[in-house]
């Protein structure tokens, strides 16, 4: 076995590869960049090594100085995590060359799978389902328009050096294409540098199904079964799950050993995921699924596998890696329970989802005790006093849970989601509660469209419901009137939603009379009458330094008293330009006093490589300012304030 490992990662996934290698007696080395300095894969490890500047391209994407780390610190091997060089052929090759162990499959591997039409063709070659489709060299656009109106509409154009949902364009109808690929192109060009597409049949109600393999180097070769991941948005995954809901034995089968073909196709070693694309227009049906690509790596969503098959895949990765074959073969390998997981982003989804930055003053993710058959799992790098770079990507933790049922995982998972706790840092908790909670995917009726079908649904308005300001009015009522409330907790009550109910309140000294009060988030004035009622409800309040800190089912706001008469701190009805989140200000486009026409734009934000224009709300003359070029500012900044013009 192994003895020593550098990860060349961070954030939750290099915590959770440290985790196991402790576990196996493994020391572990981590690396770190300047914004990285104080994080928690850097605490966790037994040692660690800085590698440059904050931006990735500087330090984890260096691959000469994550080999420089490892032979500095004597360790044995390198483990990729994912992302960053999990996938880059010649860094592989170059951990080799330099003697070390690369925890993770064949460079030839990475080659064969890193090239959308290549891969394909290679699968066809195997005997493995692919989707319909041109993977011709002919480029011409002719050429092109011609194999799309033969395959007949829709289509998806689709960038051959692809990934991430960049490069692809769905075409409706032949009138559409010749501009659809010539968007495709540029952004292939630019993201890629290769412009190079292949057109694929569009599925219409497409499910995103993933089948786990692993293969070692003695020929053997397993499937730990599928996953589901089409829950996503813009090609992103939010919920997953295993296994796939609507799978009957027959097409897990089918597919299961589809993906066993690709992956001896390319005579692979480690971990890798099979990635399949389903047409549910008529159920899950074998001569529906179509091999979509492979992963030449460790998965994001790799837990939901490891909780119904009892697996721990890293570990399974490191002896692999050093020789061992695999620890189990096919029959002894076997489905037990339901798990999803959900993906917890710092971002904001009221504002269109843009990154959220900064310190986590205040941070707390679910935790309980397996019970009833079901069990919670987090996986985090992060904790309360970090702070949320804007330099990398914006997933800060993941909540995993194990239940006898799918419906049972979903109810579960939305009451564990609903009990995050990030302030000032938002995140997307009650987007996932909603998600979970909505009655398509309660009842399996899920496709990768979904999200996109019922985003205004799911996104609720980024503020305080009515429960939690009353819970925050009992508070400040009851303390004006010399009482003494508390918060209280009452657990797992009988009543619905199950015995994992956790329900909160507040615990009041009673007072018949009613009362006004008037709270404020900084923005908005919230004012009511109230008549002290007891309540019990999913929110709950804490006294904190800034005032009241409401923990309202999966987000969380600072409400204040408002004074009578006082407004808060404005909204672009009255003309303010409040900073949606917090960032560097690239441009600014005015002076104050300038006249200003509706919609030009005013003020650029950039936060985790997106950027976000502020423009002005109506006709007027720039009355304020408080933006300057290449400063840092902190959500909720009142940047400008347009008046309207005589």
């Amino acid at each position: 076995m192994i003895a020593s490992l550098l990860i060349a990662n961070r954030g939750e996934i290099a915590c959770r590869i440290i985790r196991t290698a402790r576990r196996l007696g493994i020391r572990t080395v981590a690396v770190y960049s300047d914004a990285d300095a104080k994080a928690l894969h850097v605490r966790e490890a037994d040692e660690a090594v800085h590698i440059g500047p904050s931006p990735a391209r500087e330090s984890y994407l260096v691959g000469e100085k994550i080999i420089a780390a490892a032979k500095a610190t004597g360790a044995e091997a390198i483990h990729p995590g994912y992302g960053f060089l999990s996938e880059n052929a010649e860094f592989a090759e170059a951990v080799e060359a330099a003697g070390l162990v690369w925890v993770g499959p064949k460079a030839a591997s990475i080659r064969a799978m890193g090239l959308k039409d290549a891969a394909k063709k290679l699968m066809q070659e195997a005997g493995v389902p692919t989707t319909p489709g041109y993977l011709g060299e002919g480029q011409a656009p002719e050429r092109l328009q011609a194999e799309a109106d033969g395959i007949g509409y829709p289509v998806l154009i689709k960038a051959v050096a692809g990934g991430g949902g960049k490069g692809m364009r769905k075409v409706n109808a032949a009138g559409e294409f010749a501009e659809m690929l010539l968007s495709c192109k540029r952004e292939a060009a630019s993201s890629f540098g290769d412009d190079r597409v292949l057109i694929e049949k569009y599925v219409e109600r497409p499910r995103h199904i993933e089948v786990q393999v692993f293969g070692d180097t003695h020929g053997n070769v397993v499937h730990l079964f599928e996953r589901d991941c089409s829950l996503q948005r813009r090609h992103q995954k939010v919920i997953e799950e295993a296994p796939a809901p609507g799978m009957d034995e027959a097409t897990r089968a089918a597919v299961c050993e589809a993906a066993v073909k690709a992956a001896r196709a390319v005579d692979y070693v480690g971990a890798g995921t099979i990635e399949f694309i389903a047409d549910a227009s008529e159920g899950l049906r074998a001569d529906r699924i179509w091999f979509m690509e492979m992963n030449t790596r460790l998965q994001v969503e790799h837990p939901v596998t490891e909780e119904i098959t009892g697996q721990d895949l890293v570990e399974w990765q490191l002896r692999v890696a050093s020789g061992e074959p695999l620890p189990l073969r096919q029959e002894e390998l076997s489905i037990n329970g339901w798990a999803m997981e959900a993906r917890l982003y710092a971002e904001n989804p009221a504002a269109g989802f843009l990154p959220s930055t900064g310190p986590l003053k205040y941070f707390g993710l679910p935790s309980r005790k397996s019970r009833d058959g079901r069990s919670l799992r987090v996986e985090t790098g992060v904790c309360e006093g970090d702070e949320i770079s804007s330099f990398y990507d914006p997933m800060i933790a993941k909540i995993i849970v194990l239940a006898k049922d799918r419906e049972q995982a979903a109810r579960s998972l939305a009451l564990d989601c609903s009990f995050v706790d990030s302030w000032p840092v938002k995140t997307n908790a009650r987007f996932l509660v909603a998600a979970l909670e909505d009655p398509d995917f309660v009842s399996g009726n899920v496709d990768t469209g979904l999200i996109a079908r019922k985003l205004d649904e799911l996104v609720q308005p980024d503020e305080p419901t009515q429960n939690a300001l009353q819970s925050v009015a009992h508070m400040v009522t009851d303390r004006l009137k010399g009482g003494r409330s508390e918060t209280i907790r009452d657990t797992y009550l009988s009543q619905e939603p199950g015995p994992w109910a956790q329900q909160w309140g507040t615990r009041l000294n009673r007072d018949p009379a009613p009362a006004v009060v008037r709270l404020t988030d900084g923005r908005t004035v919230f004012e009511f009458e109230f008549n002290h009622q007891e309540i019990n409800s999913s929110r709950w309040v804490e006294r904190v330094d800034e005032g009241y800190l409401v923990k309202d089912n999966g987000s969380n706001f600072i409400l204040t008293e408002a004074r009578a008469g006082g407004a808060a701190g404005g909204t672009e009805a009255d003309g303010a330009l409040i900073s949606p989140m917090p960032g560097k200000i690239i441009a600014v486009e005015v002076r104050q006093g300038d006249s200003v026409a509706k919609g030009q734009k005013l003020v650029t934000l950039e936060a985790m490589k997106m950027e976000h224009s502020l423009v002005a709300p109506f006709d007027g003359v720039v009355a304020e300012l408080n933006a300057a070029e290449g400063g840092q500012v902190s959500e909720g900044t009142l940047l400008a304030r347009i008046e309207k013009g005589e």
